[in-house]
């Protein structure tokens, strides 16, 4: 499976993230109200955003996301920890700019994941911020199902799981 694929939608194109695309990154990831809901509320901060993005670009597995009709990146997502014995990879580390909140872009990008990955592998796994409940109602709505809860403050995150039959398009 290709954790970095060039992936095509109505509104959106996924490509491989590039050392090219740092400063598209960090602009668009640099608005406070993109990282409010997430553990890392600082992120925005200049020295943060730079270092997601030199994280990001090591993983192997990033895609930027660019406006089909400007070419303007609106964010990221990754592949991660692709287990073809388990038969699963997990998408994360997902951001869009605001303008593209509450609309069709984020299903949109999360669909064309999902059916890459559901091409190689049968399940995938979110990772999520417990109180990013953005982030949690956007995975329910797609067919996400809660496998786990973190018990502490350090491990305030929620697991959901997508299979390839119960992913609502």
């Amino acid at each position: 499976m290709s954790l970095q694929p060039e992936i095509e939608g109505q509104t959106v194109r996924l490509r491989p993230l590039l050392a090219s695309d740092r400063s598209a990154f960090v602009k668009a990831g640099s608005d406070p109200d993109i990282w409010a809901q997430h553990p890392a509320t600082d992120r925005h901060e200049p020295d943060k955003i730079a270092a997601f993005f030199e994280e990001a670009l090591a993983s192997g597995g990033a895609v930027i996301i660019e406006e089909k009709s400007s070419g303007r990146v609106i964010g990221s997502s990754r592949y991660h920890d692709l287990d073809g014995a388990k038969g699963r990879v997990e998408i994360g580390w997902t951001f869009l700019t605001r303008d593209h909140w509450g609309g069709a872009t984020n299903r949109e990008v999360k669909t064309l994941m999902l059916q890459h990955a559901f091409t190689h592998v049968p399940v995938v796994r979110f990772t999520i911020g417990s109180q990013n409940m953005r982030s949690r109602r956007a995975i329910e709505k797609i067919g996400g199902r809660l496998l786990a809860e973190g018990t502490d403050v350090a491990s305030a995150k929620v697991i959901y799981e997508i299979d390839k039959a119960s992913f609502r398009a």
